[in-house]
This record gives C-alpha cells, sequence and structure tokens, in this order.
C-alpha cells in the first residue's frame, strides 16, 4: 500500500487539465467516493497495526495533494478564461484613436472649476423654454425686441414655447423655487435667429452666475470677476467694467480684459485698444426678484453671463465660431494636449 500510496502522489502532481471537464474527470478518478484514495481508506483497515500510523499520515497527505491539485487546476482555469475574455477578438491590429476633448467643452469645464472653488453650484434647465422664464421674469418689456421672430427662435403652434435665447431662464427657475442664499452658475447650449457666419451661430454656449443674499453688493461682483479673469486668463489680467444696460440688471455694465496677445499695448486682436470685452454683469433688479417670489428689501443680488465660444476664442485664437459645430477631425486634433 505504501508504495501504490508513493506512486498516487507522484501521478497527482503530474496531473495537467485543459478544460473544465477535465478537473471534473480527474475528481472523480481520485476524490469521489468511487475514486481510488476512498478505495485506499476503504483498505486502510486490513493494515497491520504497526504500519497503521505511517500509513495513516501518508494517506492524509495524498488526500490533501488531491484536493489542493484539483483546486490549483481550477484557479488556472478561471484565470484563463479571464484573460481571453479580456481579448477584443474583432479589435484591428492597428493602433486605436483615442480622440480629443473638445475644446467649448474643455473651456466650460475651467469656467466651472473657478467658480465651484467659490462656491457655486450647477443648475440646470430645459432648452425648450416658455415666454415667462426666458422673457417675463427677467423684466423684458412686452415690445422688447427680443421677443420677435427676428431674434428669436419660436414654436409655430404654440406661440408661448420658444428655444430659450439664454440659460437666464434657469435662474428664474431656481429663483421662483428656492430662498436665498443662492449661489450658482448655468452652463448650458442657446440659440438665437441669426444668419450663420464666421462670426455668428444659431446656436452658441453660455455659461450665467448669480448669488442672490443679503447685502450682496456691486464691490461683491467685482471681486468675482477679477478673480474669475485672473485665474482664467493668467495672474497679469486686468479688467475694467464700462457701464451698460441689460433688462434684468441694475446697474449694468460689460466687463473687458486687458489684451491676453498683446498685454494690453494695442494690437489687430483688440482694435489697439489694448482691451477685449468678454461677459456682461449686473446687479440684479429688483423687479427680477419680486417677478420670482425675493423680497427686494431684503435681499439683493448679482448676475453675470459669458459666451463659451468667446472665452475659448481668447484662449485658443479661433477666428471663425463655424469650426466649433462642423466636427472637421483636422480642428479638433489640435487640441489633444489641451485635455
Amino acid at each position: 500500500m505504501i508504495n501504490k500510496i508513493k506512486n498516487l502522489i507522484v501521478e497527482i502532481e503530474d496531473c495537467k487539465a485543459s478544460s473544465l471537464e477535465d478537473i471534473e474527470a480527474l475528481r472523480i478518478k481520485y476524490l469521489s467516493k468511487k475514486g481510488e484514495i476512498s478505495q485506499l481508506m476503504a483498505d486502510f483497515r486490513n493494515v497491520a497495526q504497526e504500519e497503521k500510523k505511517q500509513i495513516g499520515q501518508m494517506l492524509n497527505e495524498l488526500k490533501e495533494k488531491a484536493t489542493n491539485k484539483i483546486n490549483d487546476l481550477k484557479e488556472q482555469h478561471k484565470s484563463l478564461d479571464n484573460v481571453v475574455q479580456d481579448i477584443d477578438l474583432t479589435k484591428t491590429s492597428y493602433p486605436e484613436y483615442i480622440g480629443t476633448r473638445h475644446p467649448l467643452s474643455i473651456v466650460k469645464d475651467e469656467i466651472i472649476d473657478i467658480f465651484s472653488r467659490l462656491g457655486f453650484s450647477i443648475a440646470e434647465g430645459p432648452e425648450i423654454e416658455d415666454d415667462w422664464h426666458v422673457f417675463g421674469s427677467l423684466n423684458f418689456a412686452e415690445d422688447h425686441p427680443a421677443r420677435d421672430m427676428q431674434d428669436t427662435f419660436f414654436i409655430q403652434s404654440q406661440p408661448d414655447v420658444i428655444l430659450r435665447t439664454h440659460t437666464s431662464s434657469v435662474q428664474t427657475r431656481v429663483m421662483e423655487s428656492t430662498q436665498p442664499p443662492i449661489r450658482i452658475i448655468c452652463p448650458g447650449r442657446v440659440y438665437r435667429n441669426e444668419a450663420i457666419s464666421y462670426r455668428a451661430h444659431c446656436f452658441f454656449h453660455q455659461v450665467e452666475a448669480l448669488y442672490v443674499d443679503k447685502n450682496v453688493s456691486f464691490a461683491d461682483l467685482k471681486q468675482v470677476l477679477l478673480f474669475f479673469a485672473k485665474e482664467m486668463f493668467g495672474a497679469d489680467t486686468q479688467i475694467r467694467l464700462r457701464p451698460s444696460y441689460f433688462p434684468f440688471t441694475e446697474p449694468s455694465a460689460e466687463m473687458d480684459i486687458s489684451c491676453n496677445i498683446c498685454g494690453g499695448k494695442g494690437c489687430p486682436f483688440c482694435k489697439h485698444t489694448g482691451w477685449v470685452e468678454i461677459l456682461g454683469c449686473g446687479m440684479v433688479d429688483p423687479n427680477v426678484l419680486e417677478a420670482n417670489g425675493i423680497d427686494s428689501k431684503v435681499y439683493s443680488g448679482y448676475a453675470l453671463g459669458m459666451g463659451i465660444e468667446r472665452i475659448t476664442n481668447l484662449k485658443y485664437r479661433v477666428k471663425d465660431l463655424r469650426l466649433f459645430s462642423e466636427n472637421d477631425i483636422r480642428f479638433l486634433d489640435q487640441f489633444e494636449s489641451a485635455h
């Protein structure tokens, strides 16, 4: 019996299997109730008393080796199976093209990151809107030119339904459902009824910001604008604010930055002024606060908005707006390292 056990140990150590069926066959051969080890266990009762200790230890070792061998073969087969499953047999042998992020996405994410560090959270809303959220709640007069079909896309069968012309509609939705403090940014696509050219498009992208709380001042707005300009265009960037008009802010301003191409010295890009306009801003008009259920005697706020295409133009010197929506791979490949 001792020799038979030794032979089985050698035999089991040399076992190989190429499939689960082979492994199961080995298990049945050695470890099943009618297997060879079980047969030796049954014959153990006939072993002489003085040999029982030695043979008993050898049988236990044999069974342990057989069990470990079967388990090892199962693990090897499982690992091999996982490797095979991870291989895409339909994949081309040529290097796979990874692609790049769109420049507008790169700039949008950078803008969001800057305002997120100031405590602003993202708010989103529908692109198909109604007149109230796009115009009425934002203090637009009934005869304001923006309400004309020459400027806005209207749904012909439903005159009150339009494609939003700015993401300010998201601000009004937040204000009518949330009490201050409100600190949000609203990125998204907007639509204007304009002829498509190198400098204009019928759709583009905006990021607007809104902060409403007690004792919010124009000085707070100016500090946010200065921080944004330096983070986006560099620490040496300067800003200036020029009086302007928007129906939903009072006072209102346009913000310029020192030209990031010539450093403010004057060049063709900034029309030799040293300044480039990038956004509009102002204090939220009390009429807008009241129209959206916020007490203007208690709360005040500021708002600002910018075109993402405009910021992208300044960062990457893109002269034709149409390039952003034509999906020309030659154009997009230039931004491979930008992400």
